[in-house]
């Protein structure tokens, strides 16, 4: 009955490798990928936990044993103070923190954010980094904060494009990561993105969101994340500053980020307050501890609280570290199974702010389409934002492809009755032939459906019916799409299969 031409949609990727970055796994627009530095291959997505050579709350050294591949420092911290910086010079950065991992070391941009200047040049502090063994540098950004003027924020953006052409220069051996500025105006960070590649860097790392964090403007920083991401190559590593706390982490790898700088572990660890994957706990409130790590298995809230306040802070440190790590494992583990999409609709409901953000990838579904794998094990939907997945418009847009030979063509709803289509939600016009295939036969739905659901298999059937407008159609739909049934076409006669409830059929061509 059917000549198919549904196929296979190839999509036009760059190449997902470069000399210092290999790609071995894919899902959303997330990856698992290979980081060459000169200390070693770290595996991203990952995290680098903060060390403060001056208050060091767990010793760099004891990191590993936490899953740590990778720190970052400031180098000017230990540039300003005397004895550092000596012993820097003397041994390298990773003599003065004793290790043998990578290390990234921040330029001072979060000084300059906080204190409004800094006593050091671009290109000195470029220069100290290189010349310590930095295995990745950075340049003296500005991060302009969220909201300031267009023309503030444009005349820091240019200091900053400027310096980082400065700082390839200087860069040595090392790896160099450009920052992306531009505050909250998306144009700035697009042509941020656009000078910083122009430069060449081999890291891009998303700056100044820490303030839109902090006070949950996760809609702002998805917006940013996504707008660099259409500007930067498919294949360039993402470090996003300041992002350290584990509920984030799923968001923005299935967005596209790689690495990831956590003082949060210590920060929040001195003030008392215990990581989890689904928000922040603190440690008055808490009667048990819902983790299985060598922290909480050996102690219990209570005995924490008894303890000294710096016991007390290096032993939640500890817990969020490994917490925070696990959650990394936890992604990586998604990606492989292609369920990284499951794993942050799950995640996103620790908080309503982040709930509404992750929503904004149906306005950015073309550019998830390009990196998202078009073949899946399974499709587990677990609430609205599934219908704004790349697989549903995919699928939408390829049965469009289905050449039909018969004039009179019948589309039910009911996947027991026999019918030449199906009307299924959110995928909207299912084939018979494909309703054993990826993506609706591989696909766990529940029989009680948001609105949205149907209105996004309505809309995918219009399409579907607007492209055949010489054919007849049947649509047999029980009563729950009756009200989604607007401004069909005239050659579709509407059969309801029950009766329950008051259906309105006007406005229909029945």
């Amino acid at each position: 009955m059917f000549i198919l031409a549904y196929g296979s949609i190839f999509i036009n990727i760059p190449s997902t490798s470069t000399m210092n970055f290999e790609i071995t796994a894919k899902d959303v627009m997330g990856r698992i990928g290979k980081l060459k530095t000169p200390h070693g291959i770290v595996e991203t997505p990952t995290i680098m936990p903060v060390i403060n050579p001056n208050i060091e709350l767990i010793p760099a050294g004891d990191m590993e044993k936490f899953g740590t591949q990778i720190l970052i420092t400031n180098a000017y911290v230990i540039y300003r103070n005397p004895n550092l910086r000596e012993n820097a010079l003397e041994k390298g950065i990773h003599g003065l923190l004793d290790v043998e991992i990578p290390i990234m070391t921040d330029s001072g941009s979060y000084q300059l954010m906080i204190y409004g200047d800094v006593e050091i040049e671009n290109e000195e502090i470029v220069k100290f980094q290189a010349e310590v063994g930095s295995d990745i540098i950075v340049p003296l950004d500005i991060p302009t904060p969220p909201d300031s003027d267009y023309d503030t924020a444009l005349k820091d953006l240019m200091i900053t494009v400027e310096r980082e052409r400065e700082a390839k220069k200087f860069k040595g051996n090392s790896l160099l990561a450009l920052p992306i500025q531009g505050s909250t105006h998306i144009d700035l960070r697009r042509k941020s993105a656009e000078e910083a590649v122009k430069v060449g860097g081999d890291l891009y790392a998303i700056g100044g969101v820490v303030p839109l964090m902090d006070t949950y403007r996760f809609q702002d920083v998805i917006k940013i994340i996504l707008e660099v991401k259409s500007i930067l190559p498919s294949n360039a590593v993402v470090h996003l500053f300041g992002a350290g706390h584990p509920m984030i982490f799923s968001l923005a790898v299935a967005l596209g980020c790689d690495l990831f700088d956590s003082a949060a572990y210590a920060l929040y660890a001195r003030d008392d307050r215990y990581l989890t994957p689904n928000g922040t706990k603190k440690l008055e409130e808490l009667h048990y501890f819902p983790c299985s790590c060598p922290v909480c298995m050996r102690y219990t809230p209570e005995e924490l609280r008894e303890m000294e306040k710096d016991e007390r802070a290096r032993l939640l440190a500890e817990h969020n570290l490994y917490v925070s790590f696990e959650e990394i494992r936890r992604i990586k583990q998604a990606i492989k199974e292609n369920t990284l999409f499951e794993l942050v609709e799950s995640r996103i409901r620790s908080h309503p702010n982040l709930l509404g953000a992750w929503r904004l990838i149906r306005d950015y579904r073309d550019l998830l389409d390009e990196y998202d794998p078009s073949i899946k094990s399974s499709f587990f939907y677990t609430g609205v934002e599934s219908c704004y997945r790349p697989t549903v418009k995919r699928h939408q847009e390829r049965v469009l492809n289905v050449e039909i030979e018969r004039n009179d063509v019948t589309i039910s709803s009911d996947e027991g009755e026999l019918a030449d289509f199906y009307l299924k939600a959110p995928f909207g016009v299912v084939p018979a032939e494909m309703m054993e295939s990826y993506p609706v036969g591989h696909s766990e739905i529940p029989e009680s459906l948001e609105e949205e659901a149907y209105r996004v298999a309505v809309e995918g059937l219009l399409k579907f019916l607007l492209s055949n407008p010489s054919k007849r159609f049947l649509l047999r739909v029980d009563s729950r799409w009756i009200k989604h049934l607007n401004n069909l076409p005239n050659n579709v006669v509407v059969e309801c299969l029950d009766r329950r409830g008051d259906l309105d059929l006007q406005g229909l061509d029945t």
